[in-house]
């Protein structure tokens, strides 16, 4: 079995979910922004993943439209489908919820909070009620009609959700290494969005418990991929 991920720039890449594929036996393919990908890699993976991105799921880019009808037709093909940052962006605006500028922009570690529909939730279940993640996100969006929302944080009330059982929009970045962390800061450091945080952001401050919490999270998702396709 393969998944398709979509990534948006050259430093955004699968980080720890990669562990948690190779774990499972699945082997997975990046799919870049400037290209069209084929019908038939669409239809016969095993899931889509859509990473995070600079842009906005609201700009009117050809591959920002066409990854949103890639969406809606894995979900109609009944596909899982895991959306982070932007990626849960275009979830949320393919499913018709809005997608806005947020009051604060999140950048850096933070804690989340899981609801009560979390501990009954696949990936999320008997977790502690609070855990510290990364943040990297300007936008955040309206829970789409359906979708249980499964996580918040002090200035994003909508931090995951899940629709179904097979579509999971995670606005947090779970799956950074304390490598992606640092390239992000490298890279934004001449006049980018970490300008804006107070405190310089160590890659490694919480990454410890971050990386578990991914690895939990992350092979409870290939168990349910894995499922869905047997």
């Amino acid at each position: 079995m393969r998944v398709l991920a979509f990534r948006h720039g050259p430093h955004e890449n699968l980080g720890w979910i990669c562990n948690a594929l190779e774990a499972h036996g699945i082997a997975y393919d990046y799919a870049g922004s400037d290209t069209a990908v084929e019908e038939a890699r669409l239809h016969d993976a095993g899931a889509l993943i859509f990473l995070g991105g600079v842009m906005s799921a609201n700009d009117n880019l050809p591959f920002i439209r066409r990854e949103i009808e890639h969406i809606r037709a894995a979900i109609v093909r009944g596909q899982p489908v895991l959306g982070i940052c932007l990626g849960a962006q275009l979830i949320a605006k393919a499913l018709g919820a809005r997608v806005f500028k947020n009051a604060i922009a999140e950048i850096g570690w933070a804690p989340i909070t899981f609801t009560n529909a979390a501990q009954r939730d696949p990936l999320f279940a008997d977790l502690p009620p609070s855990e510290t993640v990364f943040h990297w996100h300007g936008d955040t969006f309206d829970l789409p009609d359906g979708a249980e929302l499964l996580a918040s944080s002090a200035v994003s009330r909508h931090q995951a959700f899940r629709l179904g059982d097979r579509v999971y929009g995670l606005q947090f970045h779970l799956e950074v290494t304390p490598d992606m962390i640092a390239q992000w800061c490298a890279e934004d450091a001449a006049c980018g969005d970490a300008c804006e945080v107070k405190d310089p952001i160590d890659p490694t401050a919480h990454s410890v418990q971050s990386g578990e919490l991914a690895r939990l999270v992350f092979n409870r998702w290939c168990s349910l991929v894995n499922n869905r396709v047997e």
